[in-house]
């Protein structure tokens, strides 16, 4: 089974970042016009980085090998604090683990990422938000042709872009959900999880995952 599961805002202390020609650290966010004016270096994913290549191109060829890495940059499955990443990790392996993110898309758990702040959620802070209007041009790195089931761990606010880009998966897509009324998703498996947490629930969704406890209608 391939495990897809949406980032978290809290990275890890030690994550790196991109930087400007002239050695600024890039802070990436979804709206620079309205971040705040502190001096930092604020950017989109697909802005302009040098020459008429984007940070995403940037980004992409840095995990070729083309480009010379940032110091200190982490993989996606390494990238997040919570402890349901490494987790995943560790129960399904890095071949099999995904990870959703609203800055760069479908990734694969060991592409290389810096350190961004760009959410779906709205209680966040407007420049870090992105709405459902912003134009991305988003990695989907799902393996090609594959038939194996897929499983979202996610919010309702991460289902949009989950649908989008695993649309031409040809497996099972399970999407689990914990609110009374189940999500629009007539192309994938809607699943409800019972809990009484409101925020982060998918976190203990992993966790039972994990433990087993998890009942699935895989095919």
């Amino acid at each position: 089974m391939i495990v897809v599961i949406q980032c978290a805002g809290s990275k890890l202390a030690n994550a790196g970042s991109l930087s400007t020609p002239d050695g600024r650290s890039v802070r990436f966010v979804a709206h620079p016009e309205l971040a705040p004016d502190d001096g930092e270096f604020y950017a989109r994913p697909d802005d302009e980085a040098d020459k008429g290549r984007s940070w995403r191109d940037l980004l992409l060829d840095i995990n070729r090998g083309s480009a010379a890495a940032s110091p200190n940059l982490l993989t996606a499955g390494d990238l997040y604090r919570p402890a349901a990443y490494r987790g995943l990790l560790e129960y399904v392996g890095r071949e099999k683990l995904y990870i959703l993110s609203a800055g760069w898309g479908l990734i694969r758990s060991d592409f290389l990422l810096p350190e961004y702040d760009i959410t779906f959620s709205g209680q966040a802070d407007a420049y870090k938000r992105r709405r459902k209007g912003d134009r991305y041009r988003d990695f989907s790195m799902l393996p090609l042709n594959s038939v194996e089931p897929l499983l979202f761990f996610g919010s309702k606010d991460y289902l949009p872009l989950f649908r989008e880009l695993s649309a031409d998966h040809r497996g099972q897509r399970v999407v689990l959900f914990r609110s009374a009324e189940p999500p629009e998703v007539p192309d994938c498996v809607a699943v409800r999880f019972e809990t009484n947490r409101r925020t982060n629930w998918h976190y203990e969704a992993v966790e039972r995952y994990i433990a087993g406890n998890l009942q699935l209608p895989v095919r």
